[in-house]
């Protein structure tokens, strides 16, 4: 028993290691993708050829598309514009994979009795889900202010309503309250307990596929159970594809309640007024009253580009990143 309390606190400090720096550097990479996404996601008029079909929904969105997209805010607001609320991104990112990796590799521990990686493999699918599941809520909690912050800076675009996060901080607190810190909390959880069960779960599925391929396809050469980087890159990507797929109309929800009173400038389009929703299903069905089904998948196209790269890059930086920090321990 006394041994095993430096080997736990060890594998604790590498996963949290591990953990905040795959964070830092998979959203620092698709920082672009995640600003563009935001803009269409807070975005009230509709961008469907069905909803703007409809007569009281005339007046013309801001954002039409990707391409479209990025031209305006490069041409408005420079490259910088790309990478607007990058820093708080990267205050949640950070406490948030950290603790991510960290509870979940705990939980994984106690239900497989051994605290090596490689004997977590073996774990049934759905624990591999329950567990992500479970991590994704832990990270939530403990960092959820950045994530409302990052993304108020992201939405508001030229002229700044805020030049920067504390001036931010200090003005939600003093409007809103600490609760309104952890405005949208509720979508939040209720996305987050699929998204990551789908993409932690899926993650394991994938690489138990990838195994068996190899087994099968290099039966005489290959010993262990090893992955590629470039296989640990597919596993990646394809789990971050399904989960956001699925979970994308509760971060649009999500979206909403976080940015609901911020003053943007009115070519931006419509705001989203203080208290504009009573709760989660109320914001739900006024989306798809006024803008329709495509009003809860705004951003769609973007946050798919942003989340089979992000999630890609964030396994493997976490993977590589562990190994190398369990040989300098």
């Amino acid at each position: 028993m006394v041994m095993e309390e430096p080997s736990q606190v060890k594998r604790a400090l590498i996963d949290s290691s591990a953990g905040a720096i795959s964070g830092g550097i998979s959203r620092t990479v698709t920082s672009p993708l995640d600003v563009i996404k935001i803009r269409f996601q807070v975005q009230l008029e509709p961008t469907s050829t069905w909803a703007l079909l409809r007569r009281d929904l005339v007046t013309p969105s801001k954002y039409t598309g990707m391409i479209q997209a990025s031209r305006d805010i490069f041409r408005e607001e420079g490259v910088r514009g790309f990478w607007r609320g990058n820093v708080p991104a990267l205050l949640m990112v950070m406490p948030y994979t950290a603790i991510q990796f960290t509870v979940l590799h705990k939980i994984k521990t106690l239900a497989s009795g051994s605290s090596d990686t490689e004997d977590h493999v073996g774990l049934s699918p759905y624990l591999s889900y329950v567990s992500g599941a479970l991590a994704g809520c832990a990270a939530t909690l403990g960092s959820y202010p950045f994530d409302l912050i990052r993304t108020i800076l992201a939405s508001q675009g030229e002229p700044k309503v805020y030049p920067n996060m504390r001036s931010a901080l200090i003005d939600i607190i003093q409007t809103r309250g600490f609760q309104g810190l952890y405005a949208g909390l509720s979508p939040t959880l209720v996305e987050i307990v699929p998204y990551a069960g789908l993409q932690f779960g899926t993650y394991d599925t994938f690489k138990r596929w990838a195994m068996a391929w190899n087994h099968f396809r290099y039966s005489n050469t290959i010993a262990d159970d090893s992955l590629s980087s470039f296989q640990l890159f597919i596993c990646g990507l394809a789990a971050g594809t399904c989960a956001k797929l699925v979970c994308h109309p509760l971060d649009v929800v999500k979206k909403r309640f976080q940015i609901e009173g911020l003053q943007r400038h009115p070519r931006y389009g419509a705001r989203v007024e203080h208290r504009a929703y009573r709760n989660m299903f109320d914001a739900m069905q006024r989306i798809l009253q006024f803008e329709g089904l495509a009003g809860l998948y705004k951003g769609i196209l973007p946050s798919t580009v942003k989340a089979a790269p992000a999630g890609a890059v964030t396994f493997v930086a976490y993977e590589l990143t562990s190994d190398w920090l369990e040989t300098l321990f």
